[in-house]
């Protein structure tokens, strides 16, 4: 191994602060992920996974650490998607809250568009082709 290597393969988790679990669980299977793990732990609190249905790579919705003032994010997640309009109007649709329009700033930039979780947390959706 060289000296800059680690042995880090892979993103397995993105951990998001998380006021309302049941809330968000509810949420992101709406939008099509599946709860993979929701187990206790640490006397009160839950360990949560959801993950997009071919992805491999977790949103773990964690209670916000003790003594610290929750503020929703923007998180950095992309999501993917083949069909931007589509995904878009059927999340609009659902009541999700999504951009108003997809935006569309030509190549190499692909389609997006930002949404909320219900804790005010952002992710973008990107159409990838």
């Amino acid at each position: 191994m060289s000296a800059t290597a680690t042995r880090i393969r892979q993103i397995s988790l993105v951990c998001v602060a998380t006021p309302d679990q049941d809330r968000a669980i509810e949420f992101y299977e709406s939008v099509g992920f599946e709860k993979r793990t929701d187990i206790p732990f640490g006397g009160d609190y839950r360990w949560v996974e959801v993950y997009p249905p071919e992805g491999t790579t977790g949103i773990a919705l964690a209670p916000p650490r003790p003594g610290r003032e929750f503020e929703p994010t923007e998180t950095g997640i992309t999501l993917t998607t083949d069909d931007i309009d589509a995904t878009h109007a059927e999340l609009k649709a659902r009541g999700v809250d999504v951009d108003a329009e997809v935006s569309r700033m030509g190549d190499p930039v692909p389609p997006m568009f930002w949404l909320r979780d219900p804790a005010g947390h952002s992710l973008m959706v990107v159409e990838q082709r």
